[in-house]
């Protein structure tokens, strides 16, 4: 029987430690009846892409993201339209995707996950030209995002502590947004495009978002007593943020979101600059991945 091919993409800014770890579990879990495999590492930023569409155009099998949802969201846009698989080792921050999907955190169960061969088609988002797997945001999150970014420390402390800070400091803005035609005017402290259900860490900015459907969810923040951010937080943490008076959940196909001001934002936690109206749109099915 001939081997499938998977080619893993690692970001060496994991640590030699974790790097150590992930080669230990493939080569003690990896089924090598089934795959041939081989590790490829990133060099510089957005080098995944170019890595997965290489694999894809030697015939790859599958290849893996080894890291979070920045890691994947790279991995995707190298393989959209061909027949490769993606696979899912979460090593990032948050790992928002990998959880929505059910992977498990433990790079050995991960890797177990591969050996099954459990196929699902994943929709695939976009925020005009610019692909993205898990949510999108335009308000508060994208300035999270940003700061995460330049932060030299990761982890669920300096991330909510980011978030403590500048909760206080933030004003919300008032958006034009249009869904599948239906016009809306808000001031939001948050707006955000969702596919997978989660930024990470458990936190679920859209618990009811399904990445097979078709569908994006918008969820819209309207501006709330900045005492009350605690109880929003613990209600994303429980997933029934959507009960709160305080957040809209719509569901469509085409979102358009605009503000004058408008000149950052996020997509699977990568921030970066923009216009000042971005078009949000769905294309059901458009990558292949396997999943538990």
């Amino acid at each position: 029987m001939t081997r499938k091919h998977i080619v893993f993409i690692i970001n060496p800014k994991s640590g030699v430690e974790r790097q150590k770890e992930i080669k230990e579990g493939i080569d003690k879990y990896l089924d090598k009846e089934q795959y041939s495999h081989e590790l490829i590492y990133t060099e510089f930023a957005k080098h995944g892409i170019t890595l997965a569409k290489e694999a894809a155009r030697n015939g790859a099998y599958a290849v893996v993201a080894v890291g979070g949802d920045g890691s994947v969201n790279d991995v995707v846009q190298g393989l959209l339209g061909t027949d490769t698989l993606l696979g899912i080792i979460p090593k990032g921050s948050g790992n928002g995707m990998a959880r929505t999907m059910h992977i498990p955190l433990d790079t050995n169960e991960a890797i177990k996950v591969l050996n099954k061969g459990n196929v699902t088609a994943m929709d695939v988002a976009y925020a005009n030209d610019q692909p993205f797997i898990s949510n999108a945001g335009v308000a508060f999150d994208a300035l999270i995002s940003k700061k995460f970014a330049k932060s030299e420390r990761r982890g669920l402390m300096v991330y909510s502590w980011l978030v403590t800070k500048h909760l206080w400091l933030y004003k919300s803005w008032d958006w034009q947004i249009t869904v599948d035609g239906k016009h809306i005017t808000e001031r939001a402290f948050m707006v955000n495009v969702a596919n997978g259900q989660q930024f990470g860490y458990n936190f679920k900015i859209a618990p009811m978002a399904s990445f097979t459907d078709g569908m994006l969810d918008l969820i819209i923040i309207r501006k709330f007593p900045k005492i009350l951010g605690g109880i929003i937080a613990l209600r994303a943490m429980t997933g029934n943020i959507a009960e709160s008076n305080y957040v809209e959940h719509i569901k469509g196909k085409e979102i358009i979101i605009s503000h004058p001001s408008l000149r950052l934002m996020q997509t699977d936690g990568d921030a970066h600059p923009c216009e000042h109206t971005i078009k949000f749109t769905i294309q059901p099915g458009a990558q292949k991945v396997l999943v538990p």
